[in-house]
């Protein structure tokens, strides 16, 4: 029978799983509650515990070790904005566990055009752009830039300060205006790592680099926020939705 998000009980159990790791509660190498452990505290058979231990596996957030048990393994997944939206509004952190950010930069530009008809700018108008780089454990989890209208810098100067925002720039644009990102478009394509790019990331300069870039709009349909990730070497892309 389904458990009351709809999900049968052991993909349930599974999400609260995960959820317990995204948010660093379980890290790589802890062990994953064991057959019995879950037959006791959920009141469920042991067919349906054993099959929690499956999903995570097959999901990339365990695996087996004779004489060791199930253990958690996260796998080196990118975080892109979209997730880290989610992880914000869900945890009140836009990080996973192991997760940190050094900020590289924070600064009014002129936008290129791009930048300017993304945000549905004039020409040559000014823009907030940071930068930061994420990593884990692994290494580089992504380059991440965000480019967002000049004005928004009035309402909220932390964003042009270079560290660490405790909301990220949806919570802190929410907060200071109102503007609630609603809605947002991903790209993703394959491109040569620019010579700057790979200056920062530690890799060679034309290598190919799977890159997502996201547009959002806020409530009104008015664009909030321009972003660019690119991916460090050895990270996946991958996404979840409901199909009903």
């Amino acid at each position: 029978m389904a458990g009351p998000q709809g999900l049968p009980p052991y993909r349930r159990i599974a999400t609260e799983i995960r959820a317990r790791i995204d948010r660093g509660e379980l890290r790589p190498g802890d062990r994953v509650p064991s057959v019995r452990e879950i037959v006791e505290a959920e009141g469920v058979s042991i067919a349906t515990a054993t099959r929690v231990a499956a999903v995570l596996r097959a999901d990339g957030y365990a695996e087996s070790i004779p004489g060791v048990g199930t253990i958690v393994t996260t796998p080196r997944r990118l975080t892109t904005g979209p997730d880290r939206l989610a992880l914000v509004r869900a945890t009140g952190s836009g990080f996973r566990g192991g997760e940190r950010v050094e900020i590289l930069g924070a600064e009014l530009i002129e936008g290129d055009e791009h930048v300017t008809d993304a945000l549905g700018l004039a020409d040559g108008a000014e823009v907030v752009r940071r930068r930061r780089l994420y990593r884990d454990d692994d290494g580089v989890v992504a380059l991440s830039t965000s480019w967002l209208s000049g004005r928004l810098a009035d309402m909220a100067p932390e964003l042009l300060v270079a560290e660490p925002l405790p909301t990220m720039t949806f919570g802190l644009v929410e907060e200071r205006s109102g503007r609630r990102a609603v809605r947002r478009r991903d790209v993703v394509t394959v491109r040569p790592v620019s010579e700057e790019v790979a200056r920062i990331m530690g890799v060679e300069a034309g290598a190919p680099a799977l890159t997502m870039t996201n547009l959002y709009w806020d409530q009104h349909g008015v664009p909030t926020e321009y972003a660019m990730d690119v991916l460090g070497a050895g990270r996946e892309l991958s996404a979840e939705y409901a199909l009903d």
